[in-house]
């Protein structure tokens, strides 16, 4: 494979109303069909008037953009400052919601294309039908990455090729199949556009050339195949604000039983995890013998049958209000790491015959 990456200048001042379709034939008249083409996307939001007028400077604008940016925001992940990486209503995570003031007028902002795929498919077909060449079409944004500094180009909208080449069931040259590589190729194209485009010489446009022999006879799924489900986003929040959501779930832990016994190796880490921070002289300790554990329920009333392990607490004795008050709250912390561990716990009065002030039933 040979590509080639070939700017498209003369583009000029994009406004609302503009007919993308016609400004970048009449640029690039040498389009080839096959080629694809990157757009960056504040072309597209211009002419499609995604802007909003807000003050040139002083605290009405950034209260203004704040407003912007609550109205583009569908969930916000992490906020460090005056950065906040959010969730568009497109399902993007990127900082700010893509809201740029670059190559705009101070009183205006620009905002993503409403819909980025819907855009690479209005141009293609334009681009198609009334100028003669089928082309595939990206509408690219900049982004940085989780884990690494910088930016890059990434496509926030495709038409006309797949967003994701699939490697998977592919043999290497060694013999192995491949189980998960799944290839981002116009995020990669997007990145090559942006090495010609750059941000500040007026480029909006590029052409890559060699990739795609020709453009798929529909526009395809989209770039909506490159946001991952949330049932499989790991990193859904930043540490901080994971952190924040664990302590509010912790305040509100409800009493359970777990449907099958924990491994006793769960509850000794969670033990462990606290043995250092609760108040001295607290002591929990793991019963979980099954003759105990039937002596207990026997001469409880209503003690769970099921519950198959237990833990039994004691505070420092002797123990004062202060004290009790501390014991309560060591035994949130205990129930929180037997959480973290995926295991449910039942709070229950000390049972008749033993030193303990309170049980967990597991």
């Amino acid at each position: 494979m040979r590509l080639e990456i070939l700017p498209v200048p003369g583009i000029g001042h994009v406004s609302e109303g503009d007919d993308l379709a016609a400004l970048i034939a009449t640029a690039a008249p040498w389009l080839r069909d096959g080629d694809v083409l990157v757009v960056t996307s504040k072309i597209v939001s211009k002419a499609e008037g995604r802007l909003v007028d807000v003050p040139a400077d002083g605290p009405e604008r950034l209260a203004a953009r704040d407003e912007v940016l609550a109205a583009e925001t569908a969930r916000v992940v992490a906020t460090r400052g005056a950065t906040r990486i959010v969730q568009t209503h497109h399902g993007f995570v990127m900082a700010s919601a893509g809201i740029d003031a670059s190559n705009v007028d101070k009183t205006r902002l620009v905002l993503l294309p409403e819909d980025p795929d819907a855009s690479a498919r209005a141009l293609r077909a334009a681009l198609r039908e009334r100028h003669g060449v089928d082309v595939a079409v990206i509408v690219s944004d900049t982004m940085g990455r989780p884990w690494r500094n910088g930016l890059t180009d990434v496509a926030l909208g495709v038409a006309g090729m797949d967003a994701i080449r699939d490697h998977r069931g592919e043999v290497d040259p060694y013999g192995n199949e491949l189980q998960l590589t799944q290839m981002a190729v116009v995020d990669e194209l997007a990145g090559a556009g942006e090495l010609i485009k750059g941000k500040c010489d007026q480029m909006p446009v590029a052409v890559v050339r060699g990739y795609l022999t020709a453009p798929r006879p529909d526009d395809g799924v989209g770039a909506s195949a490159l946001v991952r489900d949330a049932s499989m986003d790991l990193f859904s929040l930043g540490t901080a604000e994971a952190k924040a959501a664990g302590l509010a779930a912790a305040a509100t832990l409800a009493d359970g039983l777990n449907p099958t016994p924990p491994a006793p190796e769960a509850v000794r880490r969670a033990i462990g995890v606290v043995a250092g921070v609760v108040a001295p002289g607290t002591v929990f300790s793991l019963v979980g013998d099954e003759e105990a554990h039937a002596g207990l329920t026997a001469r409880v009333p209503g003690w769970p049958a099921e519950a198959t392990t237990l833990v039994l607490g004691s505070p420092a004795t002797p123990a004062g209000p202060v004290d009790l008050v501390r014991f309560g709250a060591d035994l949130q912390r205990l129930r929180t790491a037997l959480a973290a561990e995926g295991v449910a716990s039942l709070l229950l009065p000390p049972p008749p015959g033993t030193t303990a002030s309170a049980a967990l039933a597991l």
